[in-house]
């Protein structure tokens, strides 16, 4: 069993930068690829970024890419997603998720096996 908390949400300029934690429980986290997904109000679910076991490998959509960054410290339990030049379109609920296994490169959700209960980003114009 893993759980999943995040933080560092909260209320942004646009062109301003935030960066999201997600701690997890378990001493099996290493073992775990992260992803990162957001949910604004009316749309569905979008993968966002995402890693690999050890860091090794990194996964992004195309919309945040250059902008926003996804890192993990295996010996804190922990995976930040690091937002640059944020725009109002992000503004949207980010959930992190784990994932023991993937075959997509950790991008759909049904491949996640835990969720965090999500953190708010509102981005303003």
């Amino acid at each position: 069993q893993v759980q999943l908390v995040e933080s560092g949400g909260g209320l942004v300029q646009a062109g301003g930068s935030l960066r999201l934690s997600c701690a997890a429980s378990g001493r099996t986290f290493s073992s775990y690829g992260m992803g990162w997904f957001r949910q604004a109000p009316g749309k569905e679910r979008e993968f966002v970024a995402a890693i690999s076991w050890s860091g090794g490998r990194t996964y992004y959509a195309d919309s945040v890419k250059g902008r926003f960054t996804i890192s993990r410290d295996n010996a804190k339990n922990t995976v930040y997603l690091q937002m640059n030049s944020l725009k109002p379109e992000d503004t949207a609920v980010y959930y992190c998720a784990a994932s023991q296994f993937s075959t997509t490169g950790w991008r759909m959700g049904y491949e996640y096996d835990y969720w965090g209960q999500g953190t708010q980003v509102t981005v303003s114009s």
